[in-house]
This record gives structure tokens, C-alpha cells and sequence, in this order.
């Protein structure tokens, strides 16, 4: 069942509409366009563009005469509107645990009309070419998909601005660049240990498949493969936003961010079921999604399971308010999570634990203390963060996550680890298993540098200011400060303190509210 909403009018930060659309005249013809080592062929010359991303799109009823790589019966796939289904993929038929359905895979001649997007991907000769973009060691991806594309056909030219819409998305929602909320980004000083926002940019750019669950036909090139991984990316890419590179560097890493954002929500709209605990799998979604909305000004996708509540996402069902063994009031809630409270496996030892001394564990919950402390915990901190920083917490809806993170980092866990060996001997005192830690060094120094500037509660003061040069008047709510500035909000809208200055406290443009919580009780 598709899950369907009107299209959002957008406006943006300069006061003016957004470039129009295109006329489909003034696009180019071509027989055949290419990207990223795909090249599809058409029956005729046919209008093509671009979108903002780079990708291509195509105008009206066209046919692709055929793909290069060209497909065999087991490699090279292209699926025509993908479906929204965990457990099967159609690009290569080494995919891993019998997901290959090879009835998914398009032929060719493939007739396209508007709104279906056609991926197109290249297999790997060997499986484990790539090795895991982010992970260490000598773990070899399973999926055997190298690359991929996506062809979007429209039934008519957009601006240079719009992002291609999800790759799930039959509907075709339009977002623009021009209309993103890039005031809602502060500039906070640089922290050492940097990541290249120009590799970022690019691991993020080509489209990450995002459906066959177990990431078992993500793209090897590009793509985090694992949860853990697309946690910790996912955090690091939007804290790299967060600081103060040029709005020029910031341009493409943002772009490409929003695009995976999209992507997500256009899967989740199509009724995909989420991505649920399972280890580190399910981790790192429900951010992209929430951060596109945030800088969209999509209240639906700013709130994903508050439109939709039975979607699925990891760090939700792993972390829950209980009382902890150590003393804490948050817990890890195992490794499948929970529901409601309630556990999601039937596996005895898969869900919560924590509330239980280690003397009283069974045997079967070790994998959730070692998932706990190998692939979950300390990915989710830079995501975590970067949520806090931009005051989304409330829109995040689970404050049980924000509280988990802080336990995690701040825990002292050395009576911990000896009374776990000493009731069950299982040894967690190597470095790598210990709590108060990221992956990355990057997240680490942000985390000490800004988590004590950006508490999980919004505070809200009066301000004697009031909007001017607009209609509506408004009382100002000055969210946080740091010392790089505040960030205030108008009427429940979010506004930098560079729009302030810039502004003289005008709110450009009428918006939509952009979560409730920020409004100033009356």
C-alpha cells in the first residue's frame, strides 16, 4: 500500500520562488546518455536532464533500447521500479541467503513512462574487490553489486535545483535546493581530526540501495555496507555540515545527504517497514530522513514515525527506559530490540537484558551485550550529536536514544566489565569493547568539544523583541547558545542567529512549523 501526500509547496531563504521549471523544449535530445560506467541507449533521440545530484532524468514515454554493461542472466540487473521488499533483490544472483529473484530484473527493449525510475547497476567480478568503506580489518562485503544508477523519466523538465525523486517514490515528489533551510546550519570551529568533506561528498553522491535488508546488494564501491557503518556516516557527514567549512564546501556533501534522505523517505512513504534492530543492522536511517525534512521543511519526513508510527528503526528498539543493573535509567534493549516494551524476538536472550543483574543472565544474551559494545553504541553518537545540535531531539521523538548515547559516553563501566567476567566470563576490557568511546576520532572531538553546549532540553525566555518588516508579529524564543552564537525561533519557526542579524529579525517567507515543540507556551 503506497502512502500518499499532497506535494509541499517550497519557498526558501532569499525571499523570492525558487527557479521555475524547464520547458521540456529547451532540454537536449540525446540517443544515449551515461554515468558512472552505465550507458543507456534509446530508441530515438529523447529529452534528457539533469538534477540537482548529477542524475539523469528523461521526459515523457521513452524506450531504452538497452544497457551497458549489458545485462546476462545473472549480472549486470536493472529493476524497473523496485519494489519495497526486505528480502529479495534482482541485480546479481550471487545475492546472499536466496534473496535473487530473477523475475525482478528488466529486459530490453525497456519501455519507460513517467514516474518509473529504472536502476541499473554493474556486478563485481569478485565478490570482496571493494573492501568495506569505514570497517577495519579484513571483513569481506557480501554483496556483489559494485555500482549503480538510477534513470528517473518525468512528464516534464524541472529546474536545475530539484533532486531526483526517490528511486520507491511512483509519485514523484520534487524537492529544490534553492528551497533548503541552510540557515538552520551553524558554523561552529573545526575540531581536529577532520574527515575530507570532498571524499564524503563523493561516497555520498551515486545512489545507496537501501531496501534488500542485510545490505546484501548495497553498492561495494561507494556504499556503507553495514548498519554500524551507515550510522557512523551518516553522523559524520552531518557533523562535518555542522562546522564551519564555506557554504561552498558545504554544497555538494549537503546535496548528496538530502538526496539519501529522500531516497529513505520515499522507500518509508512506499510502505517499506523500516530498519529494524537486528545487531548493527538497522541503524543509521531514520537521521538522513529526519535531517532532509528538517532542511526541506517537510514536517512529514522532519517526523518520520510520527507520520508513520509502525516504521521500524534500530537505535528506537534497542534503547528503552528501564532500571539499569549499573544504576542507569536507560537500557540497551537487545539485540532484535523492542516494541512497545515489549520484545520482537521470540530467540530467548535476543531482547532486554540490562535490567537484570549479570548473575542473572542467560547465556543466549551475550550477543546483545557484544552487539551492544561492538556495533550499535558508540556508531550512534555522531548521529546523536549532530540531532542535538540542531535542536531535533523532539523531532527525533525517542528521547530514550539521546539518554542511551549520553549513558554511554559518560558511564564509567570498569565495575561493569569486572562483574560481568566475574558472573559470566565474558571478557570486555579489551579497548575496543569499552563504553565512553566513538569509532571515529572526528565524532570524539565533537562530542567533547560541543555535546555540554547543546543540552537534550530546549530552553525556551521571553524576549522583549519582536518581528519587524513582516505582517505577523511573533514572540522570539532563543533555543541555545554556544559560543559561536544562538539559535532563536520565531513563532515556533527556527531561525540562525546569521538570519537574525541579516534580517533584523524578519522571517522570510511564510513557512510551515516546523515542530510544535519549539513553540512558546502562551
Amino acid at each position: 500500500m503506497h502512502r500518499l501526500f499532497p506535494a509541499i509547496t517550497a519557498l526558501f531563504f532569499s525571499g523570492t520562488l525558487f527557479a521555475a521549471a524547464r520547458s521540456t523544449t529547451e532540454l537536449p535530445f540525446a540517443d544515449s546518455i551515461s554515468i558512472d560506467g552505465i550507458t543507456w541507449k534509446f530508441g530515438e533521440p529523447v529529452p534528457v536532464g539533469r538534477f540537482v545530484n548529477g542524475d539523469w532524468y528523461v521526459v515523457g514515454k521513452v524506450t531504452v533500447n538497452s544497457v551497458h554493461p549489458a545485462p546476462t542472466a545473472e549480472r549486470n540487473g536493472s529493476i524497473l521500479n523496485l519494489p519495497v521488499d526486505q528480502g529479495i533483490s534482482g541485480f546479481d544472483s550471487r545475492v546472499s541467503s536466496n534473496r535473487f529473484r530473477a523475475n525482478l530484473r528488466a529486459g530490453f527493449p525497456c519501455a519507460m513512462k513517467p514516474g518509473d525510475a529504472l536502476i541499473s547497476s554493474i556486478s563485481l567480478d569478485t565478490i570482496g574487490t571493494h573492501g568495506p568503506w569505514l570497517r577495519e580489518g579484513n571483513e569481506t562485503p557480501e554483496s556483489p553489486v559494485k555500482t549503480v544508477s538510477v534513470l528517473t523519466c518525468l512528464s516534464s523538465a524541472v529546474s536545475a535545483d530539484a533532486f531526483r525523486p526517490s528511486y520507491c517514490d511512483r509519485q514523484q515528489t520534487i524537492y529544490h535546493g534553492e528551497s533548503l533551510c541552510r540557515d538552520l546550519l551553524p558554523n561552529l570551529p573545526k575540531v581536529d581530526d577532520m574527515p575530507d568533506i570532498k571524499s564524503w561528498a563523493r561516497h555520498f553522491r551515486r545512489p545507496w540501495l537501501d531496501v534488500c535488508f542485510f545490505g546484501f546488494d548495497a553498492a561495494a564501491e561507494y556504499q556503507a555496507m553495514y548498519g554500524r557503518e551507515v550510522a557512523r556516516a551518516v553522523g559524520i557527514g552531518t557533523l562535518m555540515l555542522l562546522c564551519d567549512y564555506t557554504a561552498a564546501e558545504k554544497e555538494s556533501l549537503l546535496i548528496n545527504i538530502i538526496q539519501y534522505g529522500i531516497d529513505l523517505w520515499g522507500i518509508s512513504r512506499a510502505g517499506y517497514p523500516g530498519w529494524q534492530a537486528h545487531g548493527g543492522h538497522g541503524s543509521g536511517r531514520k537521521w538522513p530522513i529526519l535531517f532532509a525534512g528538517l532542511l526541506l521543511g517537510d514536517t512529514a519526513m522532519a517526523s518520520p514515525d510520527a507520520a508513520y508510527p509502525e516504521l521500524r528503526f534500530g537505535e528506537d528498539m534497542q534503547t528503552m527506559y528501564d532500571q539499569c543493573w549499573t544504576g542507569a535509567k536507560v537500557v540497551y534493549a537487545g539485540h532484535q530490540g523492542v516494541i512497545d516494551g515489549k520484545p520482537v524476538s521470540t530467540t530467548p536472550g535476543w531482547g532486554p537484558y540490562e535490567h537484570k543483574p549479570p548473575t542473572e543472565w542467560a547465556d543466549s544474551n551475550k550477543i546483545g551485550e557484544d552487539y551492544r559494545r561492538c556495533c550499535t553504541s558508540l556508531s550512534w553518537v555522531g548521529e546523536a550529536l549532530a540531532a542535538r545540535i540542531m535542536n531535533a531531539t523532539g523531532l527525533w521523538n525517542h528521547d530514550a536514544f539521546f539518554d542511551y548515547v549520553d549513558r554511554w559516553m559518560t558511564e564509567n563501566d570498569s565495575a561493569a566489565v569486572k562483574a560481568i567476567s566475574d558472573a559470566r566470563g565474558w571478557d570486555y576490557s579489551a579497548n575496543w569493547a569499552r563504553q565512553g568511546q566513538c569509532w571515529d576520532a572526528f565524532v570524539e572531538n565533537m562530542w567533547e568539544e560541543y555535546r555540554a553546549s547543546f543540552p537534550q532540553r530546549i530552553i525556551r525566555e521571553r524576549s522583549p523583541r519582536r518581528q519587524t518588516g513582516s505582517t505577523r508579529r511573533g514572540m522570539m524564543n532563543r533555543l541555545h547558545c554556544n559560543k559561536t552564537g544562538c539559535l532563536y525561533s520565531i513563532n515556533g519557526r527556527v531561525l540562525s542567529n546569521e538570519t537574525v542579524q541579516r534580517t533584523g529579525i524578519v522571517l522570510v517567507k511564510e513557512r510551515q512549523t516546523l515542530y510544535k515543540s519549539l513553540s512558546l507556551p502562551q
